[in-house]
């Protein structure tokens, strides 16, 4: 199964490159998933209902030994890999597996050349739409830089493999090969091509980046960096300002360019009033929706039910949304976003943020998450500090993405805003979720440049300027406090998390400038 053909003859049978309706067909006719009353491909994950990053090892050898970020990622040897490569080639013995030859990366200069075998047809569906599709003709000449094998039927063997369980996803950069096993979740497959390019780009010139993006009528290209479930598929998909794509770019010296050719939405209590592109995407033929509850007699999608799980999916193609970009290509940014769902209801709606400030909270990249979303989580909001936004998909240092941005933003004189998605009037459990309305307002004002011509406070905490006013949003709620009715329970919280932030970052200090320590939240200041 490497590039070289020698899986050619080793199996039952290989659909090449077959496209929605006979993969449909195939699903369908397997027992791999249901349609659901607008045509959708409904499947279900299974145990794994999102990525397992404690089952991600890569091959230590001669070409990652010194390269790798050892600290934030786990290591297996060649021998092991080996192993495991064979392993999987014999399982994939008489069985019939779909093939597609896709791309990795909108701009033919950067792009990686990929194959990806599935053993499910509703996987090759998937990854189908998630990465970009070629032309016909390019399809003859095809040869893939980068193979996957994704066979969820698989189990690995940890004392044979080097691994920690049954699942695994393996990487070896040398070869230029991934394998997955053990799950059924579909997301795997695109966060290793993305976790790919983040290895080879910044040698390129290019910053791979975990964002989504979308460019306005005049070229002002935003993206908007930010965790799962803090509103990049969201936000991005703005009726009035082309969507670039929802959720992994490069950025190099030609702009912004988008790695996939579909959207990969999380669509729990997915509404049209709120999401209406989103919401209609959803609810089409071609679209694959994950873990979705689904009426037993009508086959109607129920998207407020997570009893199967809150990370509920829906894959579909960019053109299913109207003013989505056909070459998912676009100048260079004039604003950074990062998107934070606060759930201690301390961070203001918005906030501008210095060059230092920035390259902190990207190197930070703070969210928090709550009960719910994830197993073994309490009652009380939990923090977490994924750095550049994206931890379980960087192999280089964090230091390498964050330098980069820096430089990126000082060339290109970028303004940088955080934007809290999450909690206003108190924390999860007591305040509310920041109204999408409000958030809206406060971003079209800061990428149509008016929000910088307002009056701006510093935060007590956090140090960062944050608006006093703005047309058509309530003041209170641009200065948190005043939404908390217990106001020393505010202070109290501020203060918490103004010292998890600081105890976050203390492993970045020696790798930073001075004025991005300096540009740590310092609660010395809320004292003042």
């Amino acid at each position: 199964m490497q590039n070289t053909g020698v899986y050619n003859g080793a199996f039952k049978r290989v659909h090449w490159n077959l496209r929605a309706p006979q993969l449909y067909q195939y699903s369908l006719a397997a027992g791999e998933a249901v349609l659901s009353a607008d045509g959708a491909l409904c499947a279900d994950t299974g145990e794994f209902t999102g990525r397992s990053p404690k089952d991600k090892f890569t091959v230590r050898d001669a070409t990652t030994d010194k390269s790798m970020w050892w600290a934030g990622n786990q290591s297996i040897t060649s021998e092991q890999f080996e192993a495991l490569y064979q392993d999987f080639l014999k399982h994939a013995e008489g069985k019939t597996l779909f093939a597609q030859d896709l791309y990795g990366g909108a701009d033919p200069t950067y792009r990686i050349k990929t194959r990806v075998f599935t053993e499910l047809a509703w996987h090759s569906l998937f990854i189908r739409t998630l990465l970009i599709r070629p032309e016909a003709i390019e399809l003859s000449s095809f040869v893939p830089e980068l193979t996957i094998i994704d066979m969820p039927s698989f189990r690995a063997d940890p004392k044979r493999h080097g691994v920690r369980s049954e699942n695994v996803v393996a990487i070896d950069f040398a070869r230029k090969i991934v394998l997955i096993g053990g799950s059924y979740y579909a997301g795997e497959m695109k966060k290793s091509v993305f976790t790919t390019l983040n290895y080879y780009l910044p040698a390129r010139d290019v910053m791979p980046m975990h964002c989504s993006a979308n460019v306005g009528s005049n070229g002002d290209t935003a993206i908007f960096f930010g965790l799962s479930g803090t509103g990049k598929t969201t936000l991005s998909a703005d009726p009035n300002r082309t969507l670039i794509g929802d959720d992994e770019h490069g950025w190099g010296p030609d702009g912004v360019f988008n790695f996939e050719g579909g959207c990969y939405a999380k669509c729990i209590k997915l509404s049209k009033e709120a999401e209406p592109q989103i919401f209609a995407a959803s609810k089409r033929f071609g679209a694959v929706l994950e873990n979705c509850v689904l009426d037993e007699d009508t086959r109607e999608v129920d998207f407020d039910d997570g009893s199967k799980t809150e990370n509920t999916r829906s894959a579909y193609p960019l053109d299913f949304i109207p003013n989505a970009s056909r070459t998912g290509r676009a100048p260079h940014p004039k604003n950074v976003v990062m998107l934070a769902a606060d759930a201690f209801g301390v961070l203001p709606p918005i906030a501008k943020l210095s060059p230092a400030q920035a390259m902190y909270h990207f190197l930070s990249g703070y969210t928090a998450k709550v009960a719910g979303t994830e197993r073994g989580l309490g009652s009380e909001p939990q923090p977490e500090f994924s750095t550049c936004f994206g931890s379980p998909f960087l192999p280089l240092d964090p230091s390498v993405y964050g330098n980069m941005l820096r430089d990126l933003i000082a060339q290109h004189n970028v303004d940088c805003w955080l934007v809290n998605t999450g909690w206003t009037g108190g924390k999860y459990g007591v305040g509310s979720r920041m109204p999408i309305k409000v958030t809206r307002a406060l971003l079209t004002a800061a990428l149509d440049g008016s929000l910088r011509n307002v009056e701006f406070r510093t935060d007590e905490y956090f140090g960062f300027a944050v608006p006093t006013a703005l047309p058509g949003v309530p003041s209170e709620i641009l200065n948190p406090v005043n939404t908390w009715k217990d106001k020393v329970e505010f202070d109290k919280t501020a203060r918490a998390l103004v010292g998890m932030f600081q105890k976050n970052f203390a492993k970045f200090e020696s790798k930073v400038d001075a004025d991005v320590r300096a540009a740590a939240p310092d609660v010395k200041l809320a004292a003042e």
